[in-house]
């Protein structure tokens, strides 16, 4: 074997991801709010970058003049007796603050509207001030207060209470009884089936036979097994449904109707579809982007400074950086734009009669519409929603997978979907329809699909099996 080195000429192809690609990549795939904060960071970082918004100068252009007319009107009016009313009003507030001067076409922050949400815990705590117990006791009920979880249940044990604070068992167990009397009913806890315990006790509805039932018979309960808890009950099966029916009534988790600290999020559309007389209109949201701009400052000092100089190497460098951020913040806005333009055009049904007419749509579709890559519409569609006249849905809500019909048009899975529920909807209880017969109705319909279809499509809905929504 020779070794040694060599010297070899040859030809490669070959994509090499300059920084600036990459960018451009990194805005075509990003949502509105990401689209924004990155915005936020180019500009604290480039000083070629500015972001000027033309109708704050045109309105400070407006409000100038009226207050020149204004001026003028009081001077004419300085005899008139002073309007108190208006002045005690606004005494020692800031017109600014008051929104005088706010801009109506800035967009509102739903933040802004946010306010304190009343929590499980604040619940409880508002019903023990005005419990009738000591302030011992009262100190331990706090305790356990905010030892529950979001859902309301206890998730410590009451040894574990009594070693922390240093008291009895008894108090304890006290201090929990008069917990578990508060509303919602089933709070303090330690598992679903003393949760549901609770619940009838506080009812006064708790008698041997449903106490039996709840203790044992839960999973039958869920499976929807009445006749096994009529058998083992020795009662008809008309009084093993009624029980049935109550605990299926009762909150498996009594904390959830309350927010538990969490914060409502807020989706902010990336693009609007809206109907004006019988034409759809389509309007990319590009607040921040459409208000970039080069600063004419640093223009005027790369033209007047030395091409050699360290000033004008960093102002070219930032300004190429600058302009290449405007272009592909263009480029994103255009290729949203088209991909939209040809769901609307591919989807025109759904926006005119309803989800129940929505198609099956690909990424090739798309892509072969808008002339680009696949890649190029997943990205533009990731993570990004859409406000119609039919409701705000993610983008890739309209891509679905479906069957033909038998005139060899597609019809997308969320209509499966919504005819599935209906024939459920109407469904005679004592016999439910089983995936078998959805399917022959659907194929008399006039869409062929198989009985293992129903059944996903029926998982995916939460609909349970017929042999659960049976009722005796």
């Amino acid at each position: 074997m020779r070794m040694g080195y060599d010297l070899l000429i040859e030809q490669q192809q070959k994509l090499i991801m300059t920084p600036e690609l990459k960018l451009a990549l990194k805005i075509l795939q990003l949502p509105t709010i990401e689209l924004e904060e990155l915005l936020q960071q180019e500009l604290e970082d480039n000083p070629v970058l500015e972001l000027v918004d033309e109708s704050r100068d045109e309105k400070s252009e407006i409000q100038n003049k009226q207050e020149k007319q204004e001026k003028k009107n009081n001077e004419k009016d300085k005899e008139k007796d002073i309007d108190w009313k208006e002045y005690f009003q606004f005494q020692g507030k800031s017109y600014i603050e008051e929104g005088f001067d706010s801009d109506d076409a800035a967009e509102l922050s739903y933040e802004n509207f946010v306010t304190y949400s009343y929590t499980l815990k604040d619940h409880l705590i508002s019903q023990l001030r005005v419990a009738q117990i000591d302030k011992k006791l009262r100190a331990v009920c706090e305790y356990i207060i905010e030892s529950l979880d979001e859902n309301g249940y206890l998730a410590i044990t009451q040894e574990d209470l009594a070693a922390i604070l240093h008291e009895k068992p008894e108090t304890v167990r006290e201090a929990l009884n008069v917990i578990q009397t508060f509303e919602p009913f089933g709070i303090g806890a330690s598992d679903l089936k003393e949760c549901l315990l609770l619940q009838l006790k506080n009812k006064d509805i708790l008698d041997e036979k449903i106490k039996t039932i709840v203790t044992d018979h839960l999973d039958d309960i869920a499976g929807n097994r009445i006749n096994n808890i009529a058998k083992k009950l020795s009662i008809s099966i008309e009084e093993a449904q009624k029980y049935s029916d109550i605990v299926k009534n009762l909150e498996p988790k009594p904390g959830r109707a309350f927010e538990g600290g969490i914060s409502t999020k807020y989706v902010t559309p990336d693009a609007y579809i809206e109907k004006v007389e019988n034409e759809y209109m389509i309007i990319v949201n590009d607040y921040y982007s459409s208000k970039l701009m080069i600063n004419q400052f640093y223009k005027k000092i790369l033209i007047s400074e030395d091409k050699s100089s360290q000033a004008s190497a960093y102002i070219s460098n930032k300004l190429s950086s600058a302009m290449w951020l405007i272009k592909s913040l263009e480029h994103r806005r255009n290729t949203l734009y088209n991909v939209l333009k040809a769901i609307l055009d591919y989807q025109m049904d759904f926006f005119e009669k309803g989800p129940m007419f929505l198609k099956t749509m690909t990424l090739k579709k798309i892509a072969e519409m808008v002339n680009v890559h696949e890649s190029t519409v997943s990205r533009a569609i990731n993570g990004k929603y859409v406000q119609t006249p039919r409701g705000t849905f993610e983008i890739k809500y309209f891509f679905k997978s479906g069957v033909d019909n038998q005139d060899g048009e597609a019809i997308s899975s969320e209509s499966i979907k919504k005819m599935i529920k209906s024939y459920v909807n109407g469904e005679d209880v004592s016999k439910p329809l089983s995936d078998q017969n959805i399917a022959d109705l659907l194929i008399k319909d006039g869409y062929m699909i198989s009985r293992r279809t129903v059944a996903k499509y029926r998982d995916e809905l939460g609909i349970l099996s017929s042999s659960k929504r049976k009722r005796y």
